[in-house]
């Protein structure tokens, strides 16, 4: 579970970004949260992966809190357990599918035997089998974005925070991008958090909030 506990952020002194954010989000969940431009989505999420550090609160993640004072090990700590998916794909072009799936398993140094086997599973449940050979330049804007969330997801994290997933794709593909990344957060039993201006985006989440006033409340 992921739990935030009175999370405070300002930049202006006289004007608070963030004031006493209270979240908690189980295993298998996946929240949507909305709200107009510089309503601080983006610190939020930035606090959250451990990015950015709130003023004053608490981020925990299953029972440990977020360890914001050692930067080594936050970047440890971000590297096991969250994943991420980007408006852009990041995927980089001289390298396979599945190379480009496998890439957090070689960062964490697991065994290159077990690198394949995982991202071909990672996926096929994006509905991608057979493309592991491929180059992210034959791919379409949907299936690219399909690719990234595989990888966001291959480590096994805790954790998965989207920013704009789909703010790259027509409505075809943000809708099976959308379907794929709720199958996969259930079937890894991560939770997910997701920011976003799409209200369709949004609608596709299991609970839907609206960043706010610094604070966030129901949508």
């Amino acid at each position: 579970m992921l739990e935030l506990r009175g999370v405070a952020r300002r930049f202006d002194p006289a004007v608070p970004l963030l004031e006493a954010i209270d979240l908690q989000v189980p295993r298998g969940q996946w929240v949507a949260i909305a709200g107009e431009s510089g309503s601080g989505k983006s610190t939020l999420l930035n606090i959250i992966a451990g990015l950015d550090r709130p003023d004053r609160g608490e981020l925990r993640l299953g029972q440990d809190a977020l360890p914001y004072a050692d930067d080594d090990a936050l970047a440890l700590w971000r590297r096991r357990h969250v994943g991420f998916v980007f408006q852009s794909f990041h995927l980089l072009p001289y390298l396979s599918v599945a190379e480009n799936v496998a890439l957090p398993l070689a960062l964490l140094e697991v065994p290159l035997r077990e690198r394949k086997p995982r991202a071909s599973a990672a996926l096929a449940a994006v509905r991608l089998s057979g493309f592991e050979a491929r180059r992210p330049a034959s791919l379409s804007g949907g299936e690219m974005q399909r690719a990234a969330i595989a990888r966001a997801l291959v480590h096994r994290p805790m954790l998965v925070l989207a920013d704009e997933p789909t703010g790259n794709l027509d409505e075809a593909n943000a809708a099976a991008v959308l379907d794929c990344l709720r199958e996969a957060v259930r079937h890894a039993e991560a939770c997910a958090l997701m920011v976003t201006h799409s209200r369709r985006a949004a609608a596709a989440a299991d609970r839907v909030l609206t960043l706010s006033g610094g604070r966030l409340q129901p949508a």
